[in-house]
């Protein structure tokens, strides 16, 4: 009947794009975000001039005449050292087992795998190449939370990247509908987005430590993303049927 082949066409439409078009937007995001991250790598390690102009200026801008007073009233910065603590090892640790424990119990096994081989491999990167860079801390500004680790890439932007991105992509991986998946994903990027912002504004990561920390761990979360949404392929196949 006509009618249902109206029907049928959109249908046909979406599966061909999954199939054909997604791998190469999955492709082109992670080759963009390497990309970004090594130009930024670059101009950091070169120390150019350009560079210490953009941290520099940022650092500056968020604070007052007096280094050590960030810009804003003192309930906000309090409100933002509580933020930046969502990025925080113990804290992206807890929400990770929760949400293996959460995919455990729907019997969701490679998603839950792939969100611990995410995080972990994430952890292990970004101190690695904290090591190998060794970029010193901003001494600029004063720091507003205590920090011991070195500058480059920051580890909250990073590995909060790779948590909460892996975290919404596969809890959306689940669900049926659209608007949620939206939504689940729409969260994970705001407290990502929010977790490094702070680390600027405390004074204890330059902008391109978080920007660096940005790209690669959406990154290494896309990655692993994509690997479980093809190992899962014939179980997204059912939830759209």
């Amino acid at each position: 009947m006509p009618g249902s082949s109206l029907n049928i066409q959109p249908k046909i439409w979406l599966a061909w794009a999954r199939q054909e078009i997604m791998p190469i937007a999955f492709f082109l995001g992670i080759a963009a975000l390497l990309l970004m991250f090594i130009e930024i790598t670059d101009e950091v390690t070169e120390g150019e001039g350009e560079v210490r102009w953009l941290d520099e200026g940022l650092l500056l801008a968020l604070r007052t005449a007096d280094p050590a007073d960030p810009i804003g009233p003192r309930w906000f910065e309090l409100a933002v050292a509580d933020i930046t603590s969502l990025g925080g090892f113990a804290v992206l640790a807890l929400i990770t087992l929760l949400a293996v424990g959460y995919l455990g119990v729907l019997r969701k096994w490679i998603e839950a795998a792939t969100l611990l081989v995410a995080t972990m491999g994430g952890t292990a990167i970004s101190e690695g190449l904290k090591t190998e860079i060794g970029r010193a801390r901003p001494d600029l500004v004063a720091h507003i939370v205590e920090t011991t680790s070195m500058s480059f890439p920051s580890g909250h932007a990073m590995l909060s990247a790779v948590t909460y991105l892996s975290i919404g992509a596969l809890l959306a991986h689940t669900q049926a509908s659209a608007r949620l998946r939206g939504y689940i994903l729409g969260a994970a990027i705001l407290v990502t987005l929010l977790i490094g912002a702070s680390r600027v504004y405390l004074g204890v990561h330059w902008p391109t430590d978080v920007l660096a920390g940005w790209c690669l761990g959406a990154a290494w979360a896309l990655i692993c993303w994509a690997a479980a949404a093809w190992l899962t392929r014939d179980d997204r196949r059912k939830l759209d049927a």
